[in-house]
C-alpha cells in the first residue's frame, strides 16, 4: 500500500487585533497568486528594513514520512516496490525544473541563504537523482515581507512561498494613517499625520523583528514622493521605528501593481487596462497579450501613466463630505482632462471591442463598490477579490453612492467613517477611466503593491524554481 504524502497544515494569518484597524489586511485568503512577478531595479530585493539584531541562518528540517511497505520476497523486489511507490508522489527532476521564472537571478538575502529543499528524514530512503524534493513544513519555509506606506494607508504583509507562483500570508497589518492629509494645500506632511504614520510603522517594525525574514522590501509612495519634507520624515521613521523605507518612482509603482494582480488575468485575455487608484496618485497600465505570452505580465505593458491625483488629493480639492452631482461631475472632468494628455492612451484601441478585453481595478474604491454590490454585512476579502462586475452593475453602484449623503455612506459596513469622505472621489476617478477605456467587464482585485513586492522577492530568490511541482 503506497504511503500517504504528508502535507504541512495550513497556516492562517494572524487574527486581526486592535492594531489592525483597516479592513484591508490582505490576509483573508490562504494563498495569493503571484505568477506575474516582474524584475525590480538592481538591489531592490535588499532595499528593505533595518534590522536591529543580527539574523541567524535557519535550518530546513526534513519532513518525516514512513517507508513503503517492504516486499517479503527478497531484496531486489523490495527495491523495485519502493521505487514504484515513490514515483506516485515525486516528480522527476526534469518535471520539477521545467518552469523556472526566466531571467530571474537570485539576489543576496538579508540573512544567510537557506536551502529551499528540506533535508531527508533518516527513516526515508535516500532520493534518487531523478526524484524531486519534498516541500518543507510551512514553519521552515523562508519568510518574506512587504510594506507599503501610501498617502492613506500603512500596510504590511508577511508570507511564505507555496505552490509555484503563489504564497501564503502568515501575518498582516493595515491601518489608515492619512499621511497625505493637508499635503495638497501645504506641500508638506503635517505633524499629526506623521505621528500617526510613525506609530503604525512601529507596530510593523515589531512584527518584522519578531521573525527571521529572508528578504523584505519597504516602500513609500506619492505622499513621501511629493512632500517637501518627505525625505526628512523617512529619516525620522528610521530613527524611531527602526525601518528604512525607500521612495519608489511612479513607473515602479505601476509595475508592482501589475505584478501583484497578474494571477487574475486569465489565459484567454487579450488586453487589460489595469488601474490602481491610490490616495495621492493613480497608476494606469495598458497590457497587450495578443502576442506570445510571457510568464511575467509586466513584460506586456505597452503604455502606462501615473496621474498625480488620488482619492485624498481629489477630495481635499473638491470636498468629500458633501458631494452634489455637480461636484461629482466636476471631479470626473478634472481627471478626464489629465487623461486627455496621456499620449499612450490609444495603444489598446484595436482590442476595445474584443470580448477578451477588460478592466482590472485594484484599490479601495473598486473593492468598496464590490462590497456594496454584494450587499455584504461585513467586508469579506474572499468574496471580493477576483469578483467580476459587468458594466450595468458598476453603473448602478456608482449612482447609488452618489445618491447617498455622508451619513448613509458612513453607515454602510463596506465604507465606514474612515472612507466615507473619500469613496466618491475614487468613483470619479473610476468614471473617468471607464470613459476612456469602455469595457463590458471589470474585475476587482483586493491586492496590489505588497503582493507585487512579495512575488518579485520570491522570484528573485528562486524559491519556486525547484519546488517539485511544476507550474500550476
Amino acid at each position: 500500500m503506497p504511503k500517504r504524502l504528508l502535507r504541512p497544515s495550513p497556516v492562517r494569518a494572524a487574527p486581526e487585533g486592535t492594531t489592525v484597524e483597516d479592513r484591508d489586511t490582505g490576509a483573508g485568503a490562504s494563498e495569493v497568486g503571484a505568477s506575474s512577478a516582474s524584475p525590480g531595479p538592481p538591489g531592490s530585493g535588499t532595499a528593505g528594513w533595518q534590522q536591529r539584531r543580527p539574523t541567524e541562518q535557519r535550518s530546513a528540517g526534513g519532513q518525516a514520512g514512513g517507508d513503503a511497505t517492504p516486499h517479503q520476497k527478497g531484496k531486489p523486489k523490495k527495491r523495485r516496490k519502493r521505487r514504484r511507490g515513490r514515483k506516485v508522489f515525486a516528480r522527476d527532476e526534469t518535471q520539477g525544473n521545467r518552469s523556472p521564472v526566466p531571467g530571474q537571478a537570485a539576489v543576496p538575502a538579508l540573512e544567510a541563504k537557506q536551502p529551499t529543499a528540506p533535508a531527508i528524514s533518516a527513516t526515508a530512503p535516500a532520493p534518487r537523482p531523478e526524484q524531486g524534493t519534498r516541500r518543507p513544513p510551512v514553519h521552515e519555509l523562508p519568510v518574506f515581507a512587504a510594506l507599503d506606506l501610501g498617502t492613506n494607508n500603512c500596510r504590511l504583509l508577511v508570507a511564505v512561498p507555496t505552490r509555484h507562483g503563489q504564497f501564503r500570508v502568515i501575518d498582516a497589518f493595515s491601518r489608515i494613517v492619512r499621511l497625505g492629509e493637508g499635503l495638497t494645500a501645504n506641500g508638506r506632511l503635517g505633524q499629526p499625520a506623521m505621528d500617526r504614520a510613525v506609530e503604525a510603522l512601529k507596530v510593523c517594525g515589531d512584527k518584522l523583528r519578531s521573525r527571521k525574514i529572508r528578504k523584505a522590501r519597504l516602500i513609500a509612495t506619492e505622499a513621501c514622493r511629493s512632500a517637501e519634507n518627505g525625505v526628512e520624515f523617512l529619516e525620522r521613521v528610521e530613527r524611531e521605528a527602526g525601518l528604512k523605507l525607500e521612495i519608489i518612482d511612479r513607473q515602479t509603482e505601476a509595475r508592482l501593481a501589475v505584478s501583484g494582480c497578474g494571477s487574475l488575468v486569465e489565459r484567454d485575455t487579450q488586453g487589460v487596462v489595469l488601474f490602481d487608484i491610490g490616495g495621492g496618485s493613480s497608476e494606469i497600465a495598458l497590457i497587450d497579450l495578443t502576442g506570445r505570452r510571457s510568464p511575467r505580465l509586466a513584460n506586456h505593458i505597452v503604455s502606462w501613466t501615473s496621474l498625480p491625483v488620488g482619492v485624498v488629493s481629489l477630495a481635499e480639492r473638491f470636498g468629500g463630505r458633501t458631494v452634489t452631482r455637480e461636484i461629482f461631475n466636476a471631479m470626473v472632468d478634472d481627471v478626464a482632462g489629465r487623461l486627455a494628455s496621456f499620449d499612450g492612451r490609444d495603444r489598446l484601441s484595436h482590442l476595445k471591442a474584443s470580448p477578451n478585453f477588460h478592466l482590472l481595478g485594484t484599490s479601495g474604491t473598486v473593492t468598496t463598490l464590490a462590497g456594496v454590490h454584494l450587499d455584504l454585512e461585513r467586508y469579506d476579502r474572499r468574496r471580493v477579490d477576483g469578483l467580476w462586475m459587468d458594466r450595468d452593475s458598476v453603473d448602478r453602484m456608482v449612482e447609488r453612492l452618489v445618491g447617498w449623503d455622508f451619513q448613509q455612506r458612513c453607515a454602510n459596513p463596506c465604507i465606514g467613517a474612515d472612507r466615507a469622505d473619500l469613496v466618491l472621489a475614487g468613483c470619479a476617478i473610476l468614471e473617468a477611466i471607464r470613459a476612456v477605456w469602455p469595457s463590458e467587464r471589470l474585475r476587482v482585485a483586493d491586492r496590489g503593491l505588497r503582493e507585487g513586492i512579495l512575488s518579485e522577492l520570491m522570484a528573485d530568490d528562486g524559491v519556486w524554481r525547484n519546488d517539485g511541482r511544476g507550474r500550476q
